[in-house]
């Protein structure tokens, strides 16, 4: 083969390559996982698991067995006795007698009562549209998965006095982000800050 056939060869291969590279290049844009780990692969399966948690009635060693661990488990907050009761009773104005029974019992307990909330999450986070509009930082759209639970727990003396749970079931959201001075964008928010202060 001459040297004109081979070069004629590796323009056409390099054209194909970089068509190729062009066709695909949505799958170039970045992808990312924010994953708390937890014993529960969705949010429904998290629900269940505190709905099963009775106040007054569950002891604080059978949390593990349901996937909520108190001592060795990650991702669990631990909170003192006054911020339970500023969570719990917000206001001085409500009698006692009117909260629920297992937050009276963490009120009588007081130093000895303490909560433990645990939050759990899977969020997925997708870039699309153009590659180049992304790449040089002009506009990006990103697409946001997932979800969330939070679960508390409040404790005194080996019991589960009281529990409450929330969040969200499905978390569907788009972050819209445009930049007209595209990879200039940030030096110019930065001169500008500078120039203010």
């Amino acid at each position: 083969m001459g040297r004109a056939s081979l070069s004629r060869v590796i323009a056409g291969l390099a054209g194909a390559a970089s068509v190729a590279l062009l066709a695909g290049c949505g799958s170039l844009l970045p992808r990312g996982t924010t994953d708390t780990p937890a014993g529960f692969a969705t949010f429904e399966e998290a629900e269940a698991a505190a709905r099963r948690v009775e106040g007054l009635k569950t002891r604080t060693e059978d949390l593990k067995a349901l996937g909520f661990d108190v001592t060795g488990g990650s991702n669990v907050t631990l909170i003192p006795y006054p911020d339970i009761v500023a969570r719990l009773a917000p206001h001085p104005g409500v009698a006692v007698d009117q909260l629920d029974p297992g937050i009276r019992e963490c009120i009588h307990a007081q130093s000895a009562c303490r909560g433990y909330l645990f939050h759990f999450e899977r969020l997925d986070r997708k870039r699309q549209g153009s590659f180049w509009l992304d790449f040089l930082n002009l506009r990006r759209h990103t697409f946001i998965r997932g979800w969330w639970f939070d679960a508390l727990f409040v404790v005194s003396d080996g019991m589960v006095l009281f529990r409450n749970f929330g969040g969200q079931a499905s978390t569907d959201r788009v972050e819209k982000q445009v930049n007209p001075l595209g990879p200039f964008q940030p030096a110019g928010e930065s001169a500008g800050w500078q120039l203010i202060h």
